[in-house]
């Protein structure tokens, strides 16, 4: 991406496509957010990004307008252009839940998205949070938006977080498809799919989280059950149920003599137990017969 002097959006209603665009730009460049519509000269230069107005979408020159695409298009945000552009799209829509639920809010508005998410359509607004109005609304209230100034600064703040998720999961990623084993335990008539990962140095600052990235992005949220990885306040390990997996339930463990916390809803459990042996084992008897 070409280096920004400036960054151009639409006057008037900020929206959070928009608004988190710009967020994202500015964490990348530090340049100044006007908002105001484009010169037909600044529309062909890269070195300013017009994001949602302009009626353009071309990553080269640093146009990120959908509002031209036809009704059919899948459902696309001015931040879903610029993710594409700096190549974090896809990541961003694996690991950041909250992206797709705003690309339809943006292009096909609230009661379609509601009906989509099979909420009723007051769900939408229920779901709405005071910070997000405010930061929307500072946002709109300003003509101009520079570095130094609270709003702004705000801004970057957002955008740098978003993109220092997105490269950490990366890094998760990889880590665990080194590091990482598959595991098949059987119990109680069934087979437990679980995902391992043994202590290393260095380790993961999230090991769980990592390991849940994991799944998703190999497409085994349907096989996985369980989740096994280091505990980061002892030398022990964490083990978890993925997604919630009925099966299992370890509260079932806490009169196990290596079990040292199990959570009163079954979900989670901490263990001193460090052989593969034994982490099986106790696997094995959360198991609901």
């Amino acid at each position: 991406m070409t280096s920004l002097r400036r960054i151009v959006t639409h006057p008037g209603g900020a929206h959070r496509d928009d608004l988190l665009a710009c967020c994202v730009l500015a964490a990348l460049h530090g340049c100044v957010i006007e908002r105001r519509i484009p010169t037909p000269a600044e529309l062909d230069d890269p070195a300013v990004a017009t994001v949602d107005i302009g009626g353009s979408h071309d990553a080269a020159r640093n146009n990120f307008d959908h509002h031209h695409f036809p009704r059919e298009h899948p459902p696309t945000c001015a931040l879903s252009l610029v993710l594409q552009a700096i190549g974090l799209y896809e990541d961003a829509r694996t690991f950041c839940e909250w992206l797709e639920p705003a690309e339809w809010f943006d292009s096909r508005g609230p009661k379609r998205t509601a009906e989509w998410l099979g909420v009723p359509r007051r769900a939408v607004a229920q779901l709405n949070s005071p910070i997000d109005a405010t930061l929307l609304r500072r946002f709109a209230a300003a003509s101009l938006h520079q570095p130094g100034e609270t709003v702004y600064d705000y801004l970057r703040l957002v955008g740098q977080d978003l993109l220092d998720y997105l490269r950490t999961v990366r890094d998760q990623l990889a880590f665990v498809a080194r590091h990482g084993e598959r595991w098949s335990v059987q119990a109680a008539n069934t087979t437990i799919e679980t995902v391992f990962l043994p202590r290393t140095e260095p380790s993961l600052d999230e090991p769980s989280a990592g390991v849940a990235h994991f799944i998703r992005k190999q497409g085994l949220e349907r096989v996985v059950g369980a989740m096994i990885y280091p505990d980061r306040r002892g030398p022990g390990y964490g083990m978890q149920r993925y997604e919630d997996d009925p099966r299992l339930d370890f509260s079932r463990l806490e009169r196990q003599a290596d079990v040292h916390f199990a959570h009163q809803s079954g979900f989670v459990c901490k263990t001193t137990a460090t052989t593969p042996e034994r982490l099986r084992a106790l696997l094995a008897l959360a198991v609901i017969g």
